[in-house]
């Protein structure tokens, strides 16, 4: 065996987390345990959870947790997407705002060419010509209005003709029908005015 190779077997004192202490031989003069055979469930049969925390509980408290880190760098991601959607939908905003000015700013400009045409029309236009076709609309206006009138005036005829009858009298539209052909009939047409005179 070689000389000063292995080291010093020496006595040792070993001293337990529930208090109890031994002595016995080791190579260090001293040893804290965790469990010893005073406290061990085997021994004493009862269960004790020892929560003293190993080499992966204190590396997370040293360094932190890998799900906290990668919770935190998720977050930034998506707090850096948002921000990105946000300056997208707002640069968009802007380019729909100025679209948007542009066909004012373009119907505006063709409004007033539309205002100087007919102003340069009307100018060029003989005055006559004019009267003439604003009085050809006024006489179609009224006429149109005469017949919506008198088509207005037939239709209460009828709806009074209808609530004055009694109601057992279903069939009193006919005789309003009949009626009508023989007031035709009695109109006389140009033809026969003529003969008659």
């Amino acid at each position: 065996m070689k000389k000063d190779l292995h080291p010093e077997y020496m006595e040792c004192t070993v001293r337990c987390t529930c208090g109890n202490t031994f002595t016995t031989r080791s190579t260090k003069s001293e040893l804290k345990v965790d469990i010893c055979n005073e406290c061990h469930p085997f021994f004493t049969g009862q269960q004790k959870f020892i929560d003293t925390g190993g080499r992966l509980q204190r590396f997370a408290d040293k360094f932190g947790s890998a799900k906290e880190t990668v919770a935190a760098r998720e977050a930034e991601k998506k707090a850096k997407r948002a921000a990105e959607v946000e300056a997208a939908e707002a640069k968009k905003a802007e380019e729909r705002a100025a679209k948007a000015a542009e066909k004012e700013k373009r119907a505006a400009e063709y409004a007033r060419k539309a205002e100087r045409a007919a102003a340069k029309a009307a100018a060029e236009a003989p005055a006559e010509a004019a009267t003439e076709e604003a009085a050809e609309a006024a006489t179609e206006e009224a006429a149109e209005a005469a017949t919506e009138e008198a088509t207005e005036a037939e239709a209460v005829e009828a709806v009074e003709a209808a609530e004055e009858a009694p109601a057992e009298e279903a069939p009193a539209e006919e005789p309003a029908a009949e009626e009508a052909p023989a007031e035709e009939a009695t109109e006389e047409t140009p033809a026969e005015e003529e003969a008659a005179e």
